[in-house]
């Protein structure tokens, strides 16, 4: 992130900030000091809720849910504090969580504290100053890939998170999960959701290993920099234990060129590096860093395909109750039919 990536904070989004500062002031004071805070808004995210608190020279990430209510396990703020107040000591690429609130009268929900990355977060637009040729992106994507493979390296019992997550039947869990999600957020029939939730269901493979999972792995959940390599990776907040290949189909899924269903999502409204290196040689990539096999690749790609319909769902419905202005949630729930067809012809 970088200045040019903050805003003014939108008013519907707005907060105490004199009760933040003080907070702030209590709690870190050997990181802020007693300089005056300042807040301002990093208006990219389609979720939670991010803001800068410059202190002098200082600068902090403050993330907290989004308004109205969330799904049951989503937009976990404790645990996204639990993961990165440790793996910062083995995974250069996570941000260092300084502080967890849990009281909801300082900033209207639970929020954390981290200290702030700099670099480019890829989204509607290319940034100015990275390099835009297929040589630098084909690089940029081994970076991604590369950084993925080597968070499912870590040895998350070293650094205490054994109890961060269940790792058997964990995919079953998270299928229904996703189904109940599905169905709490759903504003008409979509007769594919239900089938494909079904088979799921139903064809689960048996899990190779237990690793720490991001979750929601993405191009738009990583800062880059010049030189093509990620500085750092965001959004832990549904981190767990669990089958590394539901990170790698999330991935994939996600690693759409264009004629992919997904495509309108990172692709003519944003960027892809699917046309520097194809889905398939992302799988082979991690395979081959990892030594895990990908046989069951599709399953796992069509699990995420419907984890994303959900989540395409759930901001469609946020703008739909009049929990947020933002119009990009507006056309959204047209997508979800079109990505749940998709998926289902997976296999």
């Amino acid at each position: 992130m970088t200045a040019e990536d903050t805003a003014p904070i939108r008013e519907e989004e707005r907060f105490d900030e004199d009760r933040v500062a003080a907070y702030l002031h209590e709690h870190l004071p050997d990181v802020v000091g007693g300089a005056e805070i300042e807040f301002r808004q990093f208006p990219g995210g389609k979720a939670n809720l991010t803001y800068l608190a410059r202190a002098g020279d200082t600068e902090l990430v403050l993330r907290r849910p989004p308004l109205g209510e969330t799904a049951p396990g989503a937009h976990d703020m404790h645990r996204e504090h639990t993961v990165l107040s440790v793996l910062h000591r083995a995974y250069p690429e996570a941000p260092r969580a300084y502080l967890y609130c849990e009281d909801p009268s300082v900033m209207g929900k639970p929020f954390f504290v981290m200290e702030r990355r700099t670099g480019h977060v890829i989204r509607e637009e290319w940034p100015d100053d990275l390099p835009d040729t297929p040589g630098w992106r084909r690089e940029l994507a081994g970076s991604v890939v590369d950084a993925l493979a080597d968070l499912h390296l870590v040895d998350y019992e070293e650094l205490g998170l054994a109890d961060l997550g269940r790792p058997d039947g964990f995919v079953a869990r998270q299928v229904r999960g996703w189904t109940d999600r599905w169905r709490r957020a759903m504003t008409e029939d979509v007769p594919a959701m239900e089938t494909l939730a079904d088979r799921l269901a139903d064809d689960v493979p048996e899990p190779q290993a237990a690793v720490l999972l991001h979750n929601d792995y993405k191009l738009d959940n990583v800062m880059v920099d010049a030189d093509a390599t990620v500085v750092a990776v965001f959004d832990w907040d549904m981190a767990t234990l669990g089958d590394p290949l539901v990170d790698l189909g999330t991935a994939v899924a996600y690693w759409a060129g264009p004629g992919d269903v997904l495509y309108p999502l990172f692709g003519d409204q944003g960027h892809t590096l699917a046309p520097d290196m194809p889905a398939s040689e992302v799988v082979e990539r991690y395979a081959e860093r990892t030594g895990f096999t990908v046989e069951h690749i599709a399953y796992y790609r069509a699990f995420a395909m419907f984890r994303i319909a959900v989540i395409v769902q759930q901001l469609h419905a946020r703008w739909r109750r009049g929990e947020t202005s933002d119009d990009r949630f507006a056309p959204l729930g047209a997508m979800v039919p079109p990505i749940a067809e998709v998926a289902l012809d997976l296999g």
